[in-house]
């Protein structure tokens, strides 16, 4: 096969938003009760459930698009839903960066920046 990368990077990045929109969307209280403190010196302070629920719907884009394109590579080849997958992925990744970085959580903006490298990998190779 020779999508194994593609494939695996999907894989990864369906993981990663799926899980994360289903804990911010089943435990939203909880989620709140550590934003709200976490952005409470921040322009986001009085929108924290706002960015957060504009950031669940760009994390499910990015899972559903990411599973329907490892399925579109396996029976067809193409790569178009697992392109945008990969760039919606992107894309939410620098919306948390640029919260972490407001926040002035810089040990979280550098975990996000791992996660990144992962995600500009699957737009390149999916490209």
């Amino acid at each position: 096969m020779n999508n194994t990368a593609s494939v695996l990077v999907l894989v990864f990045l369906t993981i990663t938003f799926i899980m994360s929109a289903h804990d911010k969307l089943f435990h939203w209280n909880d989620n709140m009760a550590w934003m709200k403190p976490h952005f409470e010196k921040t322009i986001l302070k009085n929108y924290v459930p706002q960015a957060v629920g504009v950031l669940v719907f760009f994390e499910l884009i990015a899972g559903i698009s990411c599973v329907v394109g490892i399925i579109e590579l396996y029976i067809n080849g193409g790569r178009m839903f697992g392109f945008y997958g990969a760039v919606f992925s992107c894309i939410s990744l620098l919306m948390m960066l640029f919260g972490q970085r407001l926040a002035k959580d810089f040990d979280g903006a550098r975990t996000i920046a791992i996660y990144f490298v992962i995600a500009i990998l699957g737009v390149f190779w999916l490209s």
